[in-house]
């Protein structure tokens, strides 16, 4: 009697799965081509590695049931704007005819409408960023929400604990939302029970429970990366700081953190609680949304336009590249970027070596020492290319550049949590605001000259003189990009 044929069968489930790891990512929607190439070509030379890391990574997937929460929620918020479009008479007719498109674009997206009445208040640095929140916190009388994708047990975090605590004892409701990842430091510690014990709601952001489940459950990866804080439905707080010391205890060796963080308070207030609520209710069963129709205090007219942009794996994959593509397009004479970690799109390195060769000052600011040597060695892929074209790059040696800001022509500016990186396009839940305003904007601008003023200018002679093992290397990293 002959033996079964194991091997034969083993050979043959192989190829079947392998075939159907293909076919998926071939087929799956919203993804770039490059990003489709980039798995073929790794699981055709990594067979087993390659099925396995598509697995676990290869799709942007959050789990059927949160997903659909997210969906019907957000549409149940686009309903909200376009109710708050009509209050406010055509919102897009209030930006400048030249700029309109823009928020055109994020109103087509994200279903908010910009909205006029706001004023802002660009704050000093991290301590002077927590001083005004806890301040804030203080003063606040109906509630407080707060979102971080890291809020760590160190002196700034604990500050804010307490202040949530005081709230929420003198009967304020306090919600409060960290990401599992990254503020587990938090939540696995006294003070989040503390802040539970003392009334306050606490949720874990995107929970990781058994990495085995999560490719059912959903990708183990996607992260929530806002920072929001909402106050009474008129502060609120937009840029990249995390509730976290600027010594930053779990990354100390590229201390201090640098961050751009602004105080609003206006309409604007009520699109970023539009985001919290949505995450809140995608995790939870409380229905916060009768908190969005609550009487408004009345604003002054006139003030900054400003719009919330919320995007994240359950909104247009390409949202953010998309805005940044149109932003760099809008310019005319000036271009500035900060951001800690560059990994383009395609369309968004074009755009900016076109900005540069069609007469924009361009200039892309970043720190001279990254907490990710994946990404460092990506971005510096791109230097030759950029610096041929025209596009000044700087280099921030004075701690970690971590503010992520664009300004134009002093008259536009976006800031918020995303990066110029894969990750933050198509991975994280993010949170920003797109803003018109020439006093606002020329404040930004005047920070980020800060910066520019302490950076190296790197050159294109050095670039040309890295070795060649050098140029290997961040050319061969920044290949796998699209995978990540």
């Amino acid at each position: 009697m002959e033996s079964f044929p194991f091997g034969a069968v083993f050979a043959v489930c192989y190829l079947l799965a392998q075939g159907y790891f293909l076919i998926r990512a071939l087929i799956r929607p919203g993804r770039a081509p490059s990003s489709r190439v980039a798995w073929v070509l790794v699981m055709l030379a990594l067979p087993a590695l390659g099925m396995l890391g598509y697995l676990l990574f290869g799709e942007t997937n959050i789990g059927r049931r949160r997903a659909a929460r997210y969906r019907q929620i957000q549409s149940d918020m686009r309903a909200g704007a376009h109710r708050q479009a009509k209050e406010v008479e055509a919102g897009t007719e209030l930006a400048s005819p030249d700029l309109r498109h823009l928020f055109q674009y994020v109103e087509a997206v994200c279903g908010v409408v910009p909205l006029r009445g706001n004023r802002a208040r660009l704050l000093a640095d991290s301590e002077a960023t927590i001083d005004a929140m806890t301040a804030d916190i203080d003063a606040a009388e109906d509630h407080v929400h707060l979102l971080f994708y890291i809020w760590l047990d160190d002196n700034s975090g604990i500050r804010m604990a307490e202040a949530a605590i005081r709230a929420a004892r003198r009967g304020v409701a306090v919600r409060a939302m960290a990401d599992d990842i990254g503020s587990r430091r938090l939540i696995r510690s006294a003070h989040w029970k503390r802040m539970a014990d003392a009334g306050v709601q606490l949720t874990r952001a995107l929970p990781v429970s058994n990495p085995l489940v999560h490719p059912v459950r959903g990708r183990i990866d996607l992260r929530n990366h806002r920072k929001i804080v909402v106050i009474d439905n008129r502060i609120t707080y937009c840029g990249s700081q995390n509730c976290a010391d600027a010594s930053f205890a779990v990354k100390s060796k590229y201390a201090p953190w640098v961050d751009l963080m602004v105080r609003f308070e206006g309409p604007i207030a009520v699109q970023n609680q539009t985001l919290f609520i949505s995450d809140w209710m995608a995790h939870r069963k409380d229905d916060l949304r009768p908190i969005l129709t609550q009487p408004r205090p009345d604003f002054p007219t006139g003030g900054i336009l400003a719009q919330v942009i919320g995007t994240g794996p359950t909104v247009h994959a390409e949202t953010m590249p998309e805005l940044f593509d149109l932003l760099i397009h809008a310019a005319r004479r000036e271009l500035v970027l900060t951001t800690p970690y560059y990994v383009p799109t395609e369309a968004m390195q074009s755009a900016l070596c076109i900005a540069a060769r069609r007469g924009v000052d361009c200039t892309l600011v970043m720190p001279a020492r990254n907490d990710s040597w994946i990404v460092a060695a990506a971005s510096r892929s791109y230097y030759y290319e950029l610096l041929k074209a025209g596009v000044k790059i700087c280099e921030y040696p004075l701690g970690l550049l971590h503010a992520k800001s664009l300004t134009f022509d002093g008259r536009a500016a976006l800031i918020g949590s995303a990066n110029l990186d894969r990750r933050s396009f198509e991975l994280n839940y993010e949170n920003n605001i797109l803003l018109e305003d020439a006093e606002l904007t020329g404040e930004l601008r005047a920070r980020q000259q800060s910066y520019i003023d302490a950076s190296h200018v790197m050159t294109i002679e050095e670039v040309t003189h890295w070795g060649f093992w050098w140029r290997l290397w961040h050319n061969t990293v920044a290949m796998f990009g699209p995978v990540f």
